[in-house]
């Protein structure tokens, strides 16, 4: 059984966006990140994500009229690798459903803000992975989606494509809690396919102690086109694996249970729903790729 990680991809600590040190201030200033987002550049990026997620991927997203108004926790699985498409396919379906002018942020690992990474993912809505900055967003009306799971649900094997696993991180319930906003879980399929992930490389990463380095919890054996076989960060071109996304029911924790909840029992009720969804998922997929 492999050990459960001790960080997460995004890089906020083993509970996800609502553990870390709570008292210290983003890096880079919350106000900065957060208006950062640019909306032209929004409308001039959302056409080629459109053309890839509905042409290459052949997305198809249900339930996205289910997203309430106002600040929202979208909470999803994650697949695909260092080359995860469910977030485009996510924002171009929440683009579709409430136009190009509702801000949706994204919870993002700090590598993703490196170099000319901070303005190009800054300008489409990602934030650094900061418990503040997720409050924040989420009281200031806005939707935000997080991967609770991370690299470590990113990078799991292919055999295990249709399960929810976020290594028992269950910061994104504290942090739905904190900003007093409805959480809308959210599945897809078929990530896990664009390329064949033969494990997980947990035990290696620790070895190669990536976990301190660049906060990487999984360092994967991975199979795909062209290049063939690849460790950890793969060259190979995903393959057009056909991406199903289904948004499930809001849910809000104080109604459902009560104003001073178990957070275990909330994260083991919601991953529940969203293994349910998960699998009816899988049994309608006939073969892999083609979907």
């Amino acid at each position: 059984m492999a050990d459960k990680p001790t960080v997460t991809a995004d890089g906020t600590g083993p509970d996800g966006p609502d553990s870390g040190d709570k008292d210290a201030a983003p890096a880079d200033g919350l106000r900065t990140d957060l208006v950062a987002r640019d909306e032209d550049w929004v409308k001039r990026v959302l056409p080629l994500l459109r053309l890839i997620a509905k042409n290459y991927f052949r997305s198809e997203v249900t339930g996205m009229e289910k997203v309430p108004d106002g600040g929202v926790l979208l909470v999803s699985n994650h697949s695909g690798g260092i080359t995860a498409f469910d977030v485009p396919v996510i924002g171009v379906a929440f683009a579709e459903q409430f136009g190009e002018n509702r801000p949706l942020y994204t919870l993002a690992h700090d590598l993703v803000f490196t170099g000319p990474g901070k303005d190009i993912f800054g300008k489409v809505g990602f934030l650094p992975a900061h418990p503040k900055n997720a409050v924040r967003a989420l009281k200031e009306g806005a939707a935000t989606l997080v991967f609770p799971g991370g690299t470590w649900d990113a990078m799991r094997p292919t055999s295990q494509s249709a399960n929810v696993d976020f290594g028992g991180r269950t910061g994104y319930i504290r942090t739905a809690l904190k900003a007093g906003v409805p959480i809308v879980p959210i599945v897809t399929i078929g990530g896990q396919e664009t390329q064949w992930y033969i494990n997980r490389g947990d035990t290696l990463a620790k070895l190669l102690r990536l976990d301190k380095l660049v906060r990487a919890d999984s360092v994967p054996f991975v199979f795909g086109f062209p290049f063939g076989l690849s460790l950890g960060v793969s060259l190979n071109i995903p393959l057009p694996s056909k991406l199903i996304t289904r948004v499930l029911d809001p849910v809000d924790i104080a109604a459902e249970f009560g104003d001073d909840p178990d957070i275990d029992m909330v994260d083991a009720e919601i991953r529940a729903r969203m293994q349910h969804a998960l699998d009816e998922l899988a049994d309608k997929r006939r073969f892999p790729i083609l979907g």
